[in-house]
C-alpha cells in the first residue's frame, strides 16, 4: 500500500499521535505524516474530525479515524501482520480496560498535578502515585518484559507514553513520583521500552518537549490569571 492511501494527521510532539507511529512502523506500513498547527488547525483536521477538532486521525481511503484508542484497534484489525492484540478475547478485554486506566487515571491526574498548585496539586500527584503502583503491580506479575509479553503490544504503546513524556510533566510541573525504588518493576519496563529499535528511533527530543511542556504551562498559567 503506498503512503498516500493512509494519512496521520499529528503533532511532532503529541504523545497520543506517538501511540499511532508505533503502531505504523512496528506493522511496516507506510503513511504520510500531515503536521498540524493545534493554534491554527487545518481545514483537513477540522473536516476530518468536527467533533473533537483533535490529532491524531488516521485518514484511510479518504475515511477518518479519531481518537488514540480506536485507532490503534482499527490498525490490528486491518493489517494482520504484527498484531499488537493478543486473539483471546480475555487478553483483549485486559488490554483495552487498563488502556483505559492509564488515559483516564493516569493522564488525567497528570494533567492537574501539572497544571495545579499547592493542596490540589498534592490530590493529583497522590493520585498519580496511587495509578503506579497499580501499574506497577501489573508488570510485575507478568514476569516479563512487556504487558504484552514478550514484545510490545496494545497496553506497551498506549503506556509507553510515560516512559517518555512523563519526565517533563514532573520537571516543569514541579512535583516528583516516579521513583525505580518504589515501582522497580515500572522502571524496568520502561527500560526495555526505550530499548525496542522502532520506539528509540521515534521519540522527539527532549529539549523539544521540555519547551512544549514551558510553553503549556505559561498558558495553563495565564488562563488562571485571566479568572481571577
Amino acid at each position: 500500500m503506498s503512503g498516500t492511501d493512509l494519512k496521520l494527521l499529528g503533532t511532532k510532539e503529541s504523545l497520543f499521535t506517538y501511540r499511532i507511529v508505533w503502531a505504523l512502523k512496528l506493522k511496516g506500513i507506510e503513511y504520510e505524516f500531515v503536521e498540524e498547527d493545534l493554534f491554527n488547525k487545518s481545514p483537513l483536521l477540522l473536516e476530518s474530525n468536527p467533533i473533537y477538532k483533535k490529532v491524531p486521525v488516521l485518514i484511510h481511503g479518504g475515511k477518518p479515524i479519531s481518537e488514540s484508542l480506536v485507532i490503534l484497534d482499527y490498525i490490528d484489525e486491518t493489517w494482520k501482520n504484527n498484531p499488537i492484540l493478543s486473539t483471546d478475547p480475555q487478553e483483549r478485554a485486559y488490554a483495552r480496560f487498563w488502556a483505559k486506566f492509564v488515559d483516564e487515571k493516569f493522564y488525567e491526574a497528570s494533567i492537574k498535578a501539572f497544571f495545579l498548585t499547592g493542596e490540589d496539586q498534592a490530590k493529583g500527584v497522590e493520585s498519580i502515585a496511587e495509578a503506579l503502583q497499580f501499574l506497577e503491580g501489573e508488570i510485575a506479575g507478568k514476569k516479563k518484559f512487556f504487558f504484552g509479553g514478550e514484545a510490545i503490544g496494545f497496553l506497551d504503546i498506549v503506556v509507553g507514553w510515560i516512559a517518555h513524556w512523563f519526565q517533563f510533566v514532573e520537571e516543569v510541573g514541579g512535583f516528583k513520583v516516579m521513583d525505580s525504588m518504589k515501582y522497580p518493576a515500572f522502571d524496568s519496563w520502561t527500560k526495555n521500552f526505550l530499548e525496542v529499535p522502532v520506539i528509540k528511533e521515534n521519540l522527539p527530543p527532549h529539549e523539544e518537549l521540555r519547551r512544549v511542556f514551558q510553553g503549556f504551562q505559561q498558558m495553563g498559567l495565564a488562563a488562571v490569571g485571566a479568572k481571577e
